[in-house]
């Protein structure tokens, strides 16, 4: 079985029809998706013609058996101090709302399926 969080990137690609990214998720058995994601996905949505309609597509997404929900918790922003702290130590800044996306897979054992290259520089994160 296949467990993955996705990245807003990936998404994005999916509702393209990127074919790379379609076939990708005919393997994947459990969807993560979580609040930060949600959150960038709504914000691209706000003020297009197509809010309402990218709003329902989304829904639609989020309410199939494979996908699911992902909360951020206290335990989680102890993952985001612990990857914010080594990418510092490192000199590897990567933005905000990626260090919470990176520490809600490590937190849940998931995989990051990411299109963005600079996940490669948080500890023990595996990407797909």
């Amino acid at each position: 079985m296949r467990k993955v969080l996705i990245d807003t990137n990936v998404y994005s690609a999916f509702k393209r029809n990127n074919k790379d990214i379609v076939s990708a998720f005919r393997h994947i058995d459990f969807i993560g998706i979580n609040i930060v994601v949600l959150a960038e996905l709504y914000a691209g949505f706000k003020g297009s013609k197509k809010e309402i309609l990218n709003r329902e597509e989304l829904e639609d997404f989020i309410n199939s058996p494979r996908v699911h929900f992902i909360n951020n918790d206290m335990d989680t922003a102890d993952f985001y101090a612990q990857i914010f702290n080594s990418l510092k130590k490192k000199g590897s800044p990567i933005p905000t709302n990626d260090i919470w996306i990176a520490a809600s897979a490590l937190q849940n054992g998931l995989a990051l399926f990411t299109l963005d290259k600079h996940f490669q520089f948080v500890d023990g994160l595996i990407l797909k």
